[in-house]
C-alpha cells in the first residue's frame, strides 16, 4: 500500500511539473500513436468491410492500425499456417495501400512465444513445443529453430507492411518453466531470464530487420529482470483493462526501465462472450486508463479489441494429436462496437479525461437521434446485470438467476420501445445482444433446475419444450442478416452453431426421455 502511495505522490508531482512547465497542450492529441488493435483469430472479416473500418478508424484520429492476423495472413513460405479464411496476398498489400492512403500505420502483430496453438499445431513445427498436448507455446530453449521460423514469418510480413514496427506479442507465457529444459534453466539463472533471453533474441531479430519490436508488458511487468539486455530500440505495451496498475508486478520498475511505453485499454475483453458484454467498465476502463496513459508519459495508446480469450479448447484425436481447435470464449462481432470505438476516439483528442455521460447522451443525439430520456432508458438497458454466470452460478452479485432474467426482459422491452430516428441497423445490435443474453440466462435457469436434487425423469420431460422455444431458429437469422457483412458465411454458421450448443446437447439428452 506505502509502494503505491509513495508511486501515486510521485505520478502527481510529475504532472504539476509538465503542467508548470508548459508541456501538456491541450490543444493537440496527447498521443504520437494513437491505435486501434483487431483480432482476426476469429471472426475474419471480408475486405470490404476491413476498409470501412479502416476509413472509420482513420476519420476519428487514429493512425496506427495493430493487425492481429494470425491465420488469416497468407504466409508464403509457410503454407502449413494460413487457415481457411487467409487474405490472398493481393488483398493484403491492397489493403494496406489504402491504410497508406488514410495515412493509417498498419503493424503486423505476429505472435513469438505464447499463443501460438495456430502453428504449433502443426506436425511440421512440432519440435519448437514446450509441451506435446498443449501446443500453445514455443520452447525458449529451442532457440535454432525458433530463430529461423520467426526470421522467415518476420521477412515476409516487412514485404507487406511499411510499418516501422513489430509486434511480436509476448504476452501470457502460461508455460514458462514448463518442460524439463526449461525447468533446468530455471534453477541455473531463474524464470525472468529464462523469459527474457528468448524475447531479447527475438527484438534483436526484428532490430536486425530494420524494425523496432512492440510486445505486451504484462511479464516483463512480473519478472522485471527480463529487462536487462533488450536492444533499446523495444517498446512494452502496458494493457490495463480496469485493474490495479501494479496487477502484474512492480509499474515503477517498468517506468524506470527506460524503454518507450504505450498503453492499452480495451472494448472487448473477459468476460465479455457470446452472452454478456461489461458496457459500463469498458466506458470506466477509457475514462479512467485513458488520462492515466497520458499522464505518465506514455507515447502511445493501443485500444484493444478481443474477438475470443486467446485459449483454445483441443478436440483429441488420440492422446497426443489435436484434430481440431476451439477458441474459448467468443464476443459479439465488432460490428456491435461503435459506440465504444468512438468513445475511445473522443478520449485521445485531449488530455482530459471523457466525460461518459455526456459523451453517450451526445452520440446517441447524432447517432441515433434519441432525447435525453430515451438515452437514460437505453443505457440502463445495456448496462443492466452486467454479471457472469460460472458453475452455474452469479458472479458478484446476490441476485439470482431468475432476477436476472426478469430485468433482462425488461433491458429488451425497453429497447425494442425506444424508436431509433436514424442508423436503426446499427441499433438492432443492441436489441440482438439482449436477446441472445435473455436465450442464455433462461437456458441457464433450465440446466439449474434439471440438475436439482429433486428433479427425476418425468419432471425433466417438462423442460423439453422449454429448451425447444430457446432452440428456434429466430436469432440465428438476425445474427446472420446483421452482421453478414463483417463475417464470412462459414464463420457465421460456427457461431450459431457454437452459440447454442448446450441446448441443443441438453435438448438432445433430454428428448430420449420421451
Amino acid at each position: 500500500m506505502m509502494k503505491r502511495s509513495v508511486f501515486l505522490m510521485v505520478l502527481m508531482t510529475i504532472i504539476c511539473i509538465r503542467v508548470q512547465a508548459g508541456d501538456v497542450d491541450s490543444s493537440k492529441p496527447p498521443f504520437q500513436v494513437r491505435g486501434f488493435h483487431l483480432d482476426l483469430r476469429i471472426q475474419a472479416i471480408p475486405m470490404d468491410a476491413l476498409r470501412n473500418l479502416a476509413l472509420q478508424l482513420s476519420k476519428g484520429g487514429i493512425n496506427t492500425l495493430v493487425m492481429e492476423w494470425e491465420g488469416t495472413y497468407p504466409f508464403q513460405d509457410e503454407p502449413m499456417i494460413p487457415n481457411r479464411f487467409a487474405y490472398t496476398r493481393t488483398e493484403v498489400k491492397d489493403f494496406i495501400a489504402y491504410c497508406d492512403s488514410l495515412s493509417l500505420d498498419v503493424v503486423p502483430l505476429q505472435q513469438s512465444f505464447g499463443h501460438v496453438e495456430y502453428i504449433l499445431r502443426h506436425p511440421k513445427y512440432k519440435d519448437l513445443r514446450e509441451d506435446q498436448k498443449d501446443y500453445s507455446q514455443v520452447n525458449p530453449l529451442r532457440e535454432k529453430e525458433a530463430r529461423k521460423l520467426f526470421t522467415a514469418l518476420y521477412r515476409d510480413l516487412i514485404s507487406t507492411h511499411h510499418s516501422p514496427y513489430i509486434h511480436i506479442g509476448g504476452d501470457e507465457t502460461y508455460l514458462l518453466g514448463h518442460s524439463e529444459e526449461s525447468k533446468e534453466k530455471i534453477k541455473a539463472v531463474g524464470i525472468g531470464r529464462l523469459y527474457g533471453d528468448y524475447i531479447k533474441m527475438i527484438c534483436e531479430i526484428v532490430v536486425g530487420l530494420g524494425k523496432r519490436p512492440v510486445l505486451w508488458a504484462d511479464i516483463a511487468l512480473k519478472y522485471p529482470e527480463a529487462l536487462v539486455g533488450l536492444p533499446k530500440e523495444t517498446i512494452f505495451i502496458d494493457w490495463n483493462y480496469g485493474w490495479d496498475i501494479n496487477m502484474f508486478g512492480d509499474h515503477q520498475k517498468l517506468m524506470q526501465s527506460g524503454f518507450e511505453i504505450w498503453g492499452a485499454p480495451s472494448i472487448r475483453s473477459h468476460p465479455d462472450n457470446f452472452f454478456l458484454t461489461q458496457w459500463g467498465k469498458h466506458f470506466k476502463n477509457i475514462t479512467d486508463f485513458v488520462p492515466m496513459a497520458n499522464d505518465l508519459g506514455y507515447k502511445g495508446i493501443i485500444m484493444t479489441s478481443w474477438s475470443t480469450s486467446g485459449l483454445y479448447s483441443p478436440v483429441f484425436e488420440t492422446t497426443r494429436d489435436i484434430a481440431e481447435l476451439y477458441p474459448i470464449r467468443r464476443v459479439y462481432p465488432i460490428s456491435g462496437f461503435n459506440m465504444l470505438i468512438s468513445a475511445f476516439q473522443q478520449s485521445i483528442k485531449s488530455a482530459k479525461p471523457l466525460n461518459s455521460d455526456n459523451f453517450i447522451t451526445q452520440y446517441c443525439r447524432e447517432q441515433y437521434g434519441l432525447d435525453k430520456n430515451s438515452t437514460r432508458q437505453f443505457w440502463q438497458a445495456i448496462s443492466a446485470v452486467p454479471y457472469e454466470i460460472t458453475q452455474g452460478k452469479p458472479v458478484g452479485t446476490a441476485l439470482t438467476i431468475d432476477q436476472m432474467i426478469d430485468s433482462t426482459k425488461y433491458s429488451l422491452k425497453v429497447l425494442q420501445e425506444i424508436r431509433p430516428k436514424k442508423n436503426e441497423k446499427e441499433f438492432e445490435h443492441y436489441r440482438l445482444m439482449a436477446a441472445i443474453r435473455l436465450q442464455y440466462l433462461s437456458y441457464q435457469s433450465i440446466e439449474a433446475r434439471a440438475n436439482s436434487p429433486e428433479m427425476n425423469a418425468d419432471k425433466l420431460k417438462a423442460l423439453i419444450s422449454e429448451l425447444e422455444i430457446l432452440s428456434t431458429a429466430a436469432l440465428d437469422e438476425k445474427f446472420t442478416a446483421l452482421n453478414s457483412h463483417v463475417m464470412y458465411p462459414g464463420e457465421i454458421a460456427q457461431e450459431n452453431e457454437l452459440r447454442n450448443a448446450k441446448i441443443s446437447v441438453l435438448l438432445a439428452r433430454l428428448k430420449r426421455l420421451k
